[in-house]
């Protein structure tokens, strides 16, 4: 029995680990875990599910209907805070599964910088929850719809208020979802990952919200949810996602302070990816 070897002059040939190499790899990976569809599947369902219920409650009350200050848009999108955290727990574990499995030593493996790995996995998780949530959104409109006349409701994209607030709930649950990814890099924990992010969002933002005292209501209106969350506001209404009642902020300077927060969490997230062994 002999063993044959390859010729001297053969060449293997690798290819540089560039980022759409990456994200092709990182999608494979997203899309073989079963988790990450139930989480998806559930994030959707959750917002059609919360605009039906609203409209239901707002057509057995018919002294309601018509009334100035309601938006459709409003009603329709209630589901969000509820939905994003599921996406929120999918932003922790599309980084921390691997960490726990070890995987996380192949992928840099084969990205020794770090950085570009840790872009691939964020955008492709969330392009899967910009998709998920433009699918929630649509269901929502689509189901909500027979009650309109009944409740004197409608949305119309073609106000800009209307067009902001749909549009706004992929953008949020986008940025929520990256600030989750952040938190899940930087801690290396899932346990320890969703309960940071929970005690944030549900927790933290809403119990400085509750306590009346100027400089807390205004320090709270900074925090990430209840600032990002103004992009899903009607006129002067306090977050839909938090106890807050502050309007100090316009919902795009809002959504720039949520950005902002997302912005200085990875780097965080980036500078001790690089540091610390895998």
């Amino acid at each position: 029995m002999t063993a044959t070897t390859a010729p001297a002059n053969h060449r293997v040939r690798v290819h540089p680990s560039t980022l759409p190499r990456l994200v092709i790899a990182e999608w494979i990976k997203f899309r073989t875990v079963r988790s990450s569809w139930w989480i998806l599947a559930l994030g959707v369902l959750v917002i059609p599910a919360f605009a039906v219920s609203r409209m239901v409650s707002i057509a057995q009350v018919p002294e309601l209907a018509g009334q100035p200050g309601m938006v459709g848009a409003v009603y329709v999108t209630s589901g969000v805070a509820l939905t994003q955290l599921a996406f929120c727990t999918l932003g922790v574990l599309a980084i921390t599964g691997e960490y726990g499995t070890g995987q996380i030593r192949s992928t840099f493996a084969a990205a020794p910088a770090r950085i570009p790995a840790l872009a691939g996995k964020l955008l492709v998780t969330l392009a899967a929850v910009v998709v998920a949530s433009l699918v929630g959104i649509a269901l929502a409109w689509a189901s909500s719809a027979p009650w309109f006349d009944e409740t004197g409701l409608s949305i119309d994209l073609s106000r800009e208020q209307d067009a902001r607030i749909m549009l706004g709930v992929p953008l949020y649950l986008a940025a929520a979802t990256a600030l989750a990814f952040g938190i899940g890099t930087i801690v290396r924990s899932s346990a320890g990952g969703i309960v940071i992010v929970l005690a944030l969002l549900l927790v933290l933002e809403n119990a400085l919200a509750l306590v009346p005292w100027e400089p807390l209501q205004t320090l709270g209106a900074y925090l990430p949810a209840s600032a990002g969350s103004r992009v899903l506001l009607a006129g002067d209404a306090g977050s839909v996602v938090t106890a807050s009642s502050s309007t100090a902020l316009s919902p795009w300077a809002g959504y720039g302070v949520m950005l902002a927060w997302v912005a200085a969490v990875l780097a965080v997230a980036g500078v001790l990816l690089r540091r610390r062994d895998a």
